[in-house]
């Protein structure tokens, strides 16, 4: 399984790449009268126009203490949906037998399981799981 790895915080999570559409610069953002805290607007790529998400207040991480410099953009069902970033990594190849499971999944079922490399541990997300709930 391919994964692209991102930083939020001092953090690194991870997302399936086959749910990736592309990633991208922070960019103008147009931001949305009475929208829910977690939309943080509007952008347009491309001619396209995609809802920007704040995925720090969808894993209940709190704001960045950074400036968030890159937009992943999601293939979701029917539409694409950008979250901002503090950093893209890079993207990796992993074996889906070194993923482990969270002991903890009814709190955070969207957490598919952790990546324990040697220096640094990534938590794999469902994105699917983490949208939905929203």
């Amino acid at each position: 399984m391919q994964i692209v790895i991102f930083r939020l915080n001092d953090e690194q999570f991870a997302v399936e790449t086959s749910k990736v559409q592309g990633i991208n610069d922070i960019m103008e953002i147009t931001k949305v009268p009475k929208a829910p805290s977690y939309i943080k607007g509007l952008i347009n790529l491309r001619g396209s126009i995609i809802s920007l998400l704040d995925i720090n207040l969808l894993l209940d991480m709190g704001l960045s203490a950074i400036e968030q410099n890159n937009i992943i953009i999601l293939n979701m069902q029917e539409e694409q949906v950008g979250i901002t970033v503090d950093q893209v990594d890079e993207v990796l190849e992993v074996e889906e037998s070194i993923i482990e499971k969270v002991e903890d999944q009814k709190k955070k079922s969207y957490i598919k399981g952790v990546i324990n490399f040697k220096d640094r541990i990534v938590t794999l997300i469902d994105i699917d799981k983490l949208l939905s709930n929203y």
